[in-house]
């Protein structure tokens, strides 16, 4: 299977939403939770609109049907729920949280959320203004945990909290080089993942 991969725009927006849904209903089996979710019912306004926030999309070559999103957004982990230690190390603004990044399940495994990673890094350099590349992950959902310790450092694994917290993985990845000084660039797929 090829996909292509590239920025979203408003006409994808109902598709990528549907990934997205089928995802939170799916994998994390959580449901739509309005203040966790929030951002996947209005993807214009969270992530097309804004200039330091993106969202990727991978259509499959041969269909076009969007199979796969990543985004980024300026804001940091809020705590509560988190911990406050871990929000005070990745404030809002100088944060780019890498979020949504959701695979259909036909498509993983075709290297698609490495791809998207890595383009994901690479417009954080291109923004400017970030100090540093923040996710969260559910253990709970198939292969997301081993697919970020290969690709980021574990910032704080809250199952080792007392009470276990929310059971969720805190991470943090590497801050590329923007091109102009010597990185890859947006729109290339030369970074490696220990450059992100």
């Amino acid at each position: 299977m090829s996909y292509v991969l590239r920025t979203a725009t408003t006409d994808d927006a109902d598709a990528a939403r549907s990934v997205m849904l089928d995802t939170v209903y799916g994998d994390l089996r959580s449901g739509y939770v309005p203040r966790w979710h929030a951002d996947i019912i209005d993807v214009e306004n969270t992530y097309l609109r804004p200039e330091r926030r993106t969202l990727l999309v991978a259509a499959d070559g041969a269909s076009g049907e969007i199979v796969a999103t990543g985004a980024v957004r300026d804001r940091g982990p809020q705590s509560p729920p988190n911990p406050a230690w871990v929000a005070e190390r990745f404030p809002s603004g100088s944060t780019a949280q890498l979020c949504r990044i959701y695979v259909r399940p036909a498509y993983r495994r075709l290297g698609i959320a490495r791809a998207m990673v890595r383009e994901l890094c690479a417009f954080v350099a291109e923004a400017g203004g970030y100090r540093a590349i923040y996710l969260h992950t559910d253990p709970a959902v198939p292969g997301a945990e081993p697919f970020w310790r290969s690709l980021a450092a574990e910032v704080c694994d809250e199952r080792q909290l007392p009470g276990g917290g929310q059971g969720i993985v805190h991470f943090e990845l590497p801050l590329p080089v923007p091109a102009a000084q010597g990185g890859a660039g947006a729109g290339t797929m030369a970074a490696t993942a220990a450059s992100c």
